[in-house]
């Protein structure tokens, strides 16, 4: 049997995804064991079907649950410019999404 593949954009970003599959996207809202649908579906393959056009995935949906809400490593923000005494430090940790895909729903 062919691997049924998507092609998600959520967050900015555009993802390929396949049911069982573990993604980080940008944070979303919800509680973990939620259950969310990514609806900008903007491509769905079975191995031997291609479809990418927009009126055909027009009622594509890709259900998944949420396994986990978090937030990424500290990254170090610094600026510094010699002989002005000029420094800035800054920490950041962007939050993050963590879903299981569970299906890709028709076209």
């Amino acid at each position: 049997m062919a691997q049924i593949y998507a092609v998600i954009a959520t967050g900015g970003k555009q993802y390929r995804v396949s049911p069982g599959q573990v993604i980080d996207v940008e944070q979303l809202p919800g509680d973990e064991g939620n259950v969310v649908e990514l609806g900008e579906v903007l491509l769905v393959a079975d191995g031997e079907n291609v479809v990418a056009d927009r009126a055909a995935l027009d009622g594509a949906r890709v259900r998944a649950t949420i396994v986990n809400q978090g937030r990424y490593r500290k990254v170090i923000v610094f600026k510094y410019k010699s002989k002005v005494r000029y420094r800035r430090k800054r920490g950041h940790r962007q939050p993050y999404t963590r879903l299981m895909i569970d299906e890709i729903v028709g076209r």
